[in-house]
């Protein structure tokens, strides 16, 4: 716990900075409202609780298919030249595209809804987790590939063995960058192809100017970020050792 009061601590100054600024400085709350009030407007009816598990489902199956996609991607690379040098190439390129401008696109042929907001987060957070496992799947000793080669190792148990263990610091430092990544496409999401969500919400409030609703809603979107990173540490430290987790970090 002691590691942990530091940042709490830091979290509560900035909130008590805020409501100090706005209240001493009378602020108008269409401009800037105070913690109080942003809090308060969980007791509107912008229905919270939708709202923020169609953003969290969103934000988790796309991050999830980007995982498994990135993940199982760079794997069949790292076993074949020919198709790390078609397919890596090819996903870089395909990632210059703006999301943004994807947005439209899936409109059209997905409609309103889950599935483009999913595949936005998909395409936005892919690739930090793909080119991470990459490096790391190459990142390995030749000496030691050669001795286990020499030792009559198969494939899969130079895999499981060497690759995956060694590989796995890079994979999670793809997968933390790719939480941020994904909280981001979510919105962008709902704000271009979306009729529920945090983002849609914040869409809503803006014409009324309901301030505090949309900080609310910027709230609760930093949380969902904040859990999913969490989740992803506590997988890190369960299959990471610690010191490879402090010479990778």
């Amino acid at each position: 716990m002691k590691r942990h009061w530091i940042p709490i601590a830091a979290h509560g100054a900035v909130l008590v900075a805020w409501q100090l600024w706005v209240v001493l400085g009378e602020v108008p709350a269409y401009v800037m409202p105070s913690p109080v009030a942003t809090f308060a407007s969980l007791w509107e009816s912008y229905d919270w609780v939708n709202n923020t598990m169609v953003t969290a489902g969103e934000i988790l199956t796309g991050y999830a298919i980007s995982v498994v996609f990135g993940v199982g991607v760079a794997l069949l690379c790292s076993w074949s030249r020919i198709l790390d040098q078609a397919v890596m190439p090819l996903m870089i390129s395909l990632n210059m595209i703006p999301k943004v401008a994807l947005g439209p696109l899936f409109i059209v042929w997905f409609s309103y809804g889950f599935t483009p907001n999913v595949l936005i987060v998909f395409a936005i957070s892919v690739l930090p987790i793909l080119l991470t496992t990459a490096r790391g799947l190459r990142e390995v000793e030749p000496d030691l590939l050669d001795l286990v080669r020499a030792l009559k190792g198969s494939r899969w148990q130079i895999f499981t063995k060497i690759q995956l263990p060694g590989a796995l610091p890079y994979i999670f430092s793809g997968m933390k960058v790719a939480t941020v990544l994904a909280v981001a496409g979510a919105i962008v999401g709902e704000f271009i192809a979306s009729d529920s969500g945090l983002g849609y919400l914040m869409l809503q409030v803006q014409v009324t100017l309901d301030t505090a609703a949309m900080f609310m809603a910027v709230l609760l979107i930093t949380m969902i970020g904040v859990v999913l990173y969490g989740l992803v540490q506590l997988l890190e430290y369960v299959t990471v050792s610690r010191d490879s987790r402090v010479s990778h970090a």
